[in-house]
């Protein structure tokens, strides 16, 4: 059984969901420090001169865990929502994506940023048809040394084997799975390249703008990239 562990972002890329794609069981990993000015309170949209953030205010002090970060008001809603009225409407999906997007983020009141982040990916991942197995890191035991929390929570899944970002080379202690006898492998991942709702292609986009644009056929697109 393959376990992929991340911190929830919101409305994650799609190298995020293609992590969780490959694994049997999905660790949202909300125990650990929020980060500003990362992916865990903002991501990128696609618009005629570029890209455009969409970033959710959020309350925050040094040292606190994202399933403690609370959201700061909620003018953001309003704000994201036009920003993919202007950016989106002539995309070919966009009259099955808003809706859906309205009543489950948009129309509802967040308080809690991870929160929302799990519920931006887990309506992508039903959007995607993806199946895999979904648990939150707080809902389950494990000590506090990075890897060796990595190597309880595949543990407390029922996982033997625990798929890392390709930059999990750079700070995990990979022996620690040898001794526990938890095998490790490492995404490849590489962003399809697919037509945007304006010329040109930008990588590196939220999963929401490769939705809008290609709808059901995104899960085969990175299905197809990983085989090929």
């Amino acid at each position: 059984m393959i376990a992929a562990i991340h911190q929830p972002h919101y409305l994650p890329w799609p190298g995020f969901m293609d992590k969780m794609d490959q694994a049997d069981v999905f660790i949202y990993l909300d125990t650990v420090d929020y980060k500003r000015n990362e992916w865990q309170n903002r991501n990128r949209i696609r618009t005629a001169w570029g890209w455009q953030w969409l970033t959710v205010p959020v309350v925050h002090n040094a040292g606190d865990k994202i399933r403690d970060i609370r959201i700061d008001g909620g003018r953001w809603q309003r704000k994201h929502l036009q920003a993919f009225m202007n950016h989106y409407r002539g995309a070919p999906f966009f009259g099955r994506c808003m809706p859906l997007l309205k009543e489950r983020l948009y129309d509802r009141d967040w308080g809690c940023l991870a929160d929302l982040n799990i519920a931006t990916s887990e309506l992508f991942r039903e959007m995607m048809g993806i199946t895999t197995r979904t648990l939150r890191a707080s809902e389950l035991d494990a000590r506090e040394e990075p890897t060796l929390r990595l190597i309880d929570l595949c543990k407390a899944a029922g996982a033997d084997t625990y798929l890392s970002g390709s930059c999990g080379r750079d700070y995990m202690k990979t022996e620690y799975f040898d001794e526990a006898g938890i095998r490790l492998i490492f995404q490849e991942f590489s962003p399809p390249v697919y037509t945007q709702a304006y010329e040109g292609f930008i990588p590196g986009l939220s999963t929401i703008d490769h939705l809008m644009n290609t709808g059901d056929g995104l899960l085969a697109l990175l299905r197809e990239g990983r085989n090929g």
